[in-house]
C-alpha cells in the first residue's frame, strides 16, 4: 500500500460527501482513506456507509466512542498499512492528484515528510498558504532553522508510517493538538520535500476550532511546556535550544496574545501576565535568541510588554 488516509469523522454531514469525493477518486492506485467515526450523532455514518459500499476496496470504515480529533486520528494511524500517512479533515478536500503528486516527491529521494501549499476558502474568498518550506531540506541543521517558520498544520503533510509508529502521536484531549504534534517530530526528521502547489482545500466555516476562542486557548501554553519537558526527557533540548526558545516566546507572546485579544480586558490581562510568567520561568534570557534578527515581528517579540500589549488588545478590539 502507497498511502493510507486518515479521516477523522465528527458530525460533519453536510461536509463529508464532498470531502470523501475528493479522495476516492485520487489519481494515485494502491491508496486507502481510513474513515473514523468518532462517535457522531448525525447522519455521517449512513454517508460513510454509502461511500463503503460504491468503494470497497478503497473505504475502510471504523466507529469508536467519541474521543476527539487526536484520538481518533492515533486511531487510524493503528489501522494504516500505507509506506505514507495523511490526514484529511472531514469538512475538507484535496485536489485530485494530490497524493500521487505528494507521493511521487515521497519515494524519488525517500523523504521523512512532504509538505504542500493550502488553498484556504472562506465563504467566497480564496487564499492561498505556503508551507513556508520553498525547497526541499536534507541537512538537519536546515530543517532545525525551519522549525521557526514552519506552516504549523498536520494534513498539508505525508509522513513515513514508521515515523510515527515509532516516534510521536497526537496529544488526546487538547485543543492545537498539530502544533504541539509537529514540533515533537521535529528532532526525528531527517528530510523533507516540498511540492510548491495548493493541493489541499482548506475550509474555514463558523464555528471550527480554528475560529474559536474560550478558556482552551490556554492549550498553547500547556503544549508548549509539554513540548519543552519531551525534547528535555528525550536529550534533545540542548541540540535544540535556539530554536524551542524562539518558537516558544513566539507562540505565547504573539499567537496566544493575538487569540487572547478575544476575551474581555479583564481575562486578556490574566492571559498576559500568565504568558509572561511561563516565559520568564522557561527562558528568562530569550532577549539574546539568535534568531531575534530586526524585524517588526521580531522588535515586538523582543520588546513585549504590558503597554505592547494593551495596544494589541486595542487594535483587534477595533477590528
Amino acid at each position: 500500500m502507497k498511502i493510507s488516509v486518515i479521516v477523522p469523522v465528527y458530525n460533519v454531514e453536510l461536509y463529508l460527501s464532498k470531502c470523501l469525493d475528493s479522495l476516492v477518486h485520487q489519481t494515485i492506485e494502491n491508496i486507502e482513506i481510513i474513515v473514523v467515526n468518532d462517535g457522531s450523532t448525525d447522519n455521517s455514518q449512513k454517508i460513510i456507509d454509502e461511500y463503503k459500499t460504491k468503494y470497497p476496496n478503497k473505504i475502510k470504515s471504523y466507529i469508536k466512542s467519541n474521543g476527539g480529533l487526536s484520538d481518533a486520528r492515533n486511531y487510524g494511524i493503528d489501522k494504516a498499512n500505507g509506506q505514507y500517512i495523511g490526514f484529511v479533515d472531514s469538512d475538507d478536500y484535496v485536489e485530485i492528484n494530490m497524493f500521487e503528486k505528494m507521493y511521487n516527491k515521497a519515494i524519488s529521494q525517500n523523504f521523512d515528510i512532504v509538505v504542500c501549499d493550502v488553498n484556504c476558502q472562506n465563504g467566497n474568498h480564496n487564499k492561498r498558504i505556503s508551507s513556508l518550506i520553498e525547497t526541499d531540506l536534507t541537512k538537519i541543521e536546515e530543517i532545525k532553522k525551519q522549525m521557526i517558520s514552519v506552516y504549523p498544520v498536520a494534513w498539508n503533510k505525508i509522513y513515513k508510517r514508521t515515523l510515527l509508529l515509532n516516534k510521536v502521536r497526537f496529544k488526546n484531549k487538547v485543543w492545537y493538538e498539530d502544533v504541539e504534534f509537529l514540533y515533537k517530530l521535529f528532532p526525528y526528521i531527517t528530510s523533507i520535500g516540498v511540492v510548491k502547489e495548493s493541493l489541499i482545500n482548506y475550509v474555514q466555516r463558523k464555528g471550527a476550532i480554528s475560529k474559536t476562542f474560550d478558556k482552551r486557548l490556554y492549550h498553547y501554553i500547556d503544549n508548549w511546556n509539554e513540548i519543552v519537558d519531551f525534547y528535555k526527557s528525550k536529550g534533545f533540548y540542548n541540540q535544540y535550544f535556539e530554536e524551542l526558545e524562539y518558537c516558544y516566546v513566539r507562540y505565547l507572546y504573539a499567537t496566544f496574545i493575538k487569540g487572547a485579544t478575544h476575551f474581555s480586558k479583564e481575562e486578556f490581562n490574566l492571559a498576559v501576565k500568565e504568558a509572561k510568567k511561563n516565559v520568564q520561568e522557561h527562558f528568562p534570557n530569550y532577549k539574546h535568541n539568535k534568531y531575534l534578527k530586526k524585524s517588526f515581528k521580531n522588535i515586538y517579540l523582543k520588546h513585549f510588554n504590558n503597554l505592547i500589549a494593551n495596544i494589541v488588545f486595542m487594535l483587534y478590539k477595533r477590528r
